[in-house]
């Protein structure tokens, strides 16, 4: 029987995946309801609630989906490869973490897209096609768990599970806009998962509500609701700001203010965090990768996501080689190509190396310290961009998660805000085991920071709105001297300019209608001041203007209607009156 119901699971697996390539065979982007989230639908149902007075479970009313690298028993896990799904059974277990969940009171919905073996932080995938950012839908979602961060994102489910070695948790969270938790490194069992590369290896989640991301951190860590712990120290680390392509203070003044309003400004402080790490940590230099000592401002940093690049790529070989070497040609090249020989590497080297970042980290941290540093370098990259094969751009992108992954430091991403329309964030850290200390800060702050990000944006929106108010009035001022020196088309250019900055203005429709009115251009007059009584009803010259314009395309009774208007406005005024007298002994 359970043989039977696991052949026909697997048929189902089948029917879903074949639907998927022939939805990306269609169309370049599969317009899909969950956003090419999900690679198959389940439901795992949580046990009855206890009988009164026992507590309900933790996490009842919630549901969730899974990145497809957690085994669920009787599913292929898929691990992002249809050569993978060809080639492994269906799992017999399912993992630890899934069955924590659902016996916590939560329903597990199904399982979403990862990077093809979990290797990339783009979220691109080329057997079930890359989900759509619900956030920034021409832009890549992130990885590796971009389906969980997109069926967070999209309102699908209330959390979701991913997997982080080099950021896979952290980068999607910041392109989709959500809070993205990475606990400290082995807090989590991670038995039921297929490893990327253990050193580096943390379960992480994703969910849009703080109170939501805690609840399932205190159950997942077993965590007490006790002794909730005050930050007193914020650590801005200025050159992991200075790396980012969105001005620094664009990313850390929502934070600064926030902290002020919450905790004072006595506890914020800035470091460089590459120039204290280096001073803490002299076999960085073993990293360099041959840098010149001009080319030192972000060396440490470099050296330290070197430094996580050559363990995750010796332990991912590791893991992965005797199968990838079998199926070679169905694995996408840069993974191939990426997995070349390590040279003088020793896994104790690199172990020892991150043995001392975790020790720098929790001696600045200590247990009531954040370190404040931006997710990723900038807005999410659009599909297809050249930064997604950019080594340089990728390297950098590494470098700010080279911090907690090297370290094993927990790492909470928080949203703040849009940048060209596109969601940003910022990533706070805690030290090693910090993690209730971090959850319980992320909710405390969140809402202020929130609120600090609507008043940035208010405030810009003034800021820029007066900015252009003030060049709308410059270009009219000179589309009137355009005028005075009979250059029409000048002056339309200069009024419509005008308009394009601030297109509430009677004015400047008014006199843009002038100068078509000299160049003949009668409809266009007509259209202008009728813009322009829409706006200021009052506006004498408007009527006059159109009652002239009306005249001259032989709309008489309407021109005699705004010539008698103007006159109504402005009873002694000459030029309303004398139109009118000529239009009534023309046209009696």
């Amino acid at each position: 029987m359970a043989s039977s119901t696991a052949a026909n699971l697997w048929v189902l697996l089948g029917l879903g995946i074949a639907g998927v390539l022939l939805a990306a065979k269609r169309l370049k982007r599969p317009a899909r309801p969950d956003n090419g989230a999900f690679i198959s639908r389940l439901e795992l149902l949580p046990p009855p609630q206890p009988p009164p007075p026992q507590a309900r479970h933790p996490l009842t009313d919630l549901c969730f989906a899974i990145a497809d690298a957690f085994h669920v028993s009787s599913y292929i896990t898929s691990f992002g490869s249809l050569e993978w799904v060809k080639t492994h059974d269906a799992a017999t277990q399912t993992s630890l973490v899934v069955s924590t969940l659902v016996d916590g009171g939560a329903i597990c919905v199904g399982k979403t897209v990862i990077d093809e073996m979990a290797y990339s932080i783009h979220g691109e995938n080329r057997h079930f096609g890359t989900p759509t950012n619900p956030a920034a839908s021409d832009r890549v979602p992130g990885g590796c768990s971009s389906g969980s961060a997109v069926a967070v994102a999209g309102g699908m489910v209330d959390f979701a599970l991913g997997i982080d070695s080099i950021g896979g948790v952290r980068v999607p969270g910041g392109y989709c806009g959500v809070l993205a938790f990475r606990p400290s490194h082995a807090v989590i069992p991670s038995c039921g998962v297929i490893p990327v590369a253990p050193s580096l290896d943390t379960i992480g989640w994703f969910a849009r509500d703080p109170i939501v991301l805690r609840r399932v951190g205190h159950l997942l860590l077993k965590l007490s609701y006790t002794d909730i712990r005050l930050p007193r120290h914020f650590y801005i680390a200025d050159d992991c700001f200075e790396l980012s392509k969105i001005p620094a203070r664009r990313l850390t003044q929502v934070v600064t203010k926030s902290v002020e309003k919450l905790y004072g400004r006595q506890v914020l402080s800035h470091v460089n965090i590459g120039n204290y790490l280096a001073s803490r940590i002299p076999s960085l230099r073993n990293y360099s990768n041959g840098q010149k000592n001009g080319d030192s401002k972000f060396s440490s940093l470099r050296a330290l996501s070197s430094a996580m690049q050559l363990l995750h790529k010796h332990e991912f070989r590791d893991q992965h080689n005797e199968w990838i070497s079998s199926a070679k040609s169905a694995v996408d090249a840069s993974i191939v190509g990426n997995l070349s020989d390590d040279g003088d590497l020793t896994t104790d080297i690199v172990q020892e190396a991150r043995k001392e970042v975790r020790l720098a980290l929790n001696a600045l941290l200590k247990d009531d310290g954040i370190l404040v540093i931006p997710t990723a370098l900038g807005c999410p990259p659009k599909i297809n961009a050249k930064e997604l094969s950019s080594t340089s751009y990728n390297a950098d992108t590494l470098c700010l998660q080279s911090l907690s992954s090297m370290s094993g430091c927990c790492q909470v991403t928080v949203p703040v805000g849009e940048h060209d329309k596109c969601p940003i964030s910022v990533s706070l850290i805690a030290r090693h085991g910090g993690d209730r200390f971090l959850l319980d800060t992320t909710q405390a702050i969140y809402a202020t920071i929130q609120e600090q990000v609507e008043m940035l944006a208010k405030s810009n929106a003034s800021s820029k709105e007066a900015m252009n108010e003030e060049a709308a009035e410059a270009a009219k001022e000179k589309g009137n001297s355009a005028f005075k020196e009979k250059q029409w088309q000048k002056a339309i250019n200069l009024y419509t300019e005008a308009i394009k900055l601030n297109g509430k203005v009677a004015t400047y429709y008014n006199n843009r209608a002038a100068a078509f009115l000299e160049l003949a251009s009668y409809r266009q007059a007509e259209t202008d001041c009728t813009t322009a009584i829409d706006i200021d009803p009052k506006i004498v010259k408007a009527y006059l203007r159109r009652g002239t314009a009306r005249e001259m395309l032989g709309y008489y009774k309407e021109a005699v209607d705004d010539f008698s208007h103007a006159l109504v406005l402005e009873p002694m005024n000459r030029t309303a009156g004398i139109a009118i007298n000529r239009l009534k002994k023309l046209f009696p």
